[in-house]
Parts: C-alpha cells; sequence; structure tokens
C-alpha cells in the first residue's frame, strides 16, 4: 500500500507510483492545479479560465495556463498573443508570457498556421497534453489553470488519471439540455476522487440597460433552474456572469476598466477558488 503524493485522488492504493501513469514533473514547482471543464462546448469555459488566470494574476500570484483543447485552442486568441510562438532550449519547452505576466502553453503557439486543423486520434492528443505539462519550464507557479476540452472524452480522463489536480471549476449555462451534459462530467470527476470546487454559470442573464433588471433569456418554467441542479449534485455556485461584451474585453484585457458590478463578480468567483486551494 503506498501514498504518492502526486496521485491525483490524494488517496491510498496498491498501485506503485512508476506504474500508475502520475505524469512526473519534478523539474517544476506548482502549487495548485486547477482544471476548467464544461461538459459542452460553446458555454464560455476558456473566457472563464482567462478572466480566473486575470483576476489571480491582477492580486499578485503567479499564474499558467495549459489549453488541453488540443483540437480547438483559443487561449492565445483571448490573451491577445497572435504572432507568439513557444520556443525550446532543447530539454523543456519555454511557454510564452501573456503581458499580464501569465505564462501559457497551447497548440495555436507552436503550428505556423493557427487556422490548420488538427487531425490526430485519442492517443497522440492525450500525448500531447501529459507533454505540455511535464516538458513545459513552468517554474514556480501558484495556480496552473487547465482548460480542458468539452466532454468526457480521452482528454478530460487524461488529465484526471495523469496530472494531480487540486480541483476541478465546472462552468455551465442555465438551459436544461446543458445540465444534463454537465451533469455527466461531474459525475465523471466525483467517480474518479476530483474535487469540484464549484459551478460558474455564464450566460446566466442579460442586465437591462435603463433599469438593471436581470433578464433570464435561458429560464425554462418546465424545467429544473440552478438551485435544484446545485442541489442535486451538492455543489456551490461560485458566480453568475452576465451575457456582456465586457466580459471579452476584460479576458482579453482590451478593456482599461470595468463597471464594478462585473469585477465584483469576477472577484468573489476568485476568491472562492483561492479560499478552497487554501484550506
Amino acid at each position: 500500500m503506498s501514498n504518492c503524493s502526486t496521485c491525483p485522488s490524494k488517496n491510498n492504493c496498491n498501485t506503485k507510483a512508476d506504474e500508475c501513469g502520475v505524469v512526473n514533473n519534478k523539474r517544476n514547482s506548482i502549487k495548485n492545479i486547477i482544471g476548467v471543464m464544461s461538459g459542452k462546448g460553446g458555454v464560455g469555459k476558456s473566457t472563464s479560465t482567462v478572466l480566473l488566470a486575470n483576476q489571480l494574476a491582477a492580486q499578485g500570484y503567479k499564474v499558467g495556463i495549459l489549453d488541453a483543447d488540443i483540437t480547438g485552442p483559443s487561449i492565445p486568441k483571448l490573451l491577445n498573443m497572435d504572432g507568439l510562438r513557444a520556443l525550446s532550449d532543447g530539454e523543456n519547452i519555454i511557454p510564452v508570457t501573456a503581458s499580464n505576466n501569465i505564462k501559457v502553453i497551447s497548440l495555436n503557439l507552436m503550428i505556423d498556421d493557427e487556422n490548420d486543423p488538427v487531425i490526430w486520434r485519442g492517443p497522440m492528443i492525450g500525448g500531447v497534453v501529459k507533454q505540455f505539462y511535464s516538458d513545459v519550464l513552468w517554474e514556480e507557479l501558484d495556480y496552473l489553470l487547465i482548460d480542458m476540452p468539452p466532454g468526457t472524452g480521452d482528454v478530460a480522463l487524461t488529465v484526471m488519471q495523469s496530472i494531480p489536480l487540486t480541483g476541478i471549476v465546472m462552468v455551465s449555462i442555465p438551459q436544461n439540455l446543458v445540465s444534463m451534459i454537465v451533469s455527466k462530467a461531474i459525475n465523471m470527476s466525483q467517480k474518479l476522487n476530483i474535487p469540484i470546487i464549484g459551478v460558474v454559470e455564464n450566460m446566466s442573464y442579460v442586465e437591462c440597460p435603463c433599469c438593471d433588471e436581470k433578464i433570464k433569456i435561458f429560464s425554462d418554467d418546465n424545467g429544473q433552474d440552478t438551485n435544484e441542479f446545485l442541489a442535486k449534485h451538492n455543489l456551490d455556485l461560485l458566480g453568475e456572469l452576465p451575457m456582456s461584451s465586457e466580459i471579452i474585453n476584460f479576458s482579453n484585457n482590451t478593456a482599461s476598466d470595468i463597471s464594478p458590478k462585473l469585477k465584483t463578480i469576477i472577484d468573489d468567483i476568485t476568491n472562492k477558488v483561492i479560499g478552497f486551494c487554501e484550506k
């Protein structure tokens, strides 16, 4: 019976440390690794990853983003990293540093044309994700955020079984079909003993510019509301993000200022993640 400190489940098991598939990453010192997962595409997972990374960096933490969405990488675009490329020193992959000191690795930072499709099979994609964790010179980080692809396929399984995650932030939108699919991702995390920090509900509402009323455009009187969904899975709501161009502007650092309301929401989400990791 071994107690491997790098085991994602943090539990005792009968598997030897060199046989369990956990990726060795001795060259780096990473305190917390947060997976950002959605279960379904198009719900704002990558945007939420960048929002969280930006706010962590603004609070003085050393932050990195691993873009594990190999076939649909979008982190470099959100961080205005067009034209930048990751390099190698012959032994390590050197991540690209964004303007706010966030270290980033993404397949789009390693190919000549970001519009070229990635036509690879699952095992090859999983191998690249492992390399992005083990072969990149992250050095010392307080937080490494992993932007995971949608769904519960090979890459999600690779990340959960091979990388010692501190926890997962689940991103969803208030729509019944999406809630059903996100439930699959939640159940996958729980079966693999990966703690879920909480849920970020994106596109939660539109705020009327005249009266500040919150309009729930995805609401369904006949369906399950957010509170019921959270209670069913025993999860915490980290925050509700509105449908707003302000969010996109803030995520890619083109906005010099954001409204106090939006800043409060993002601060609250970030502080809840920090609080979870510090326990």
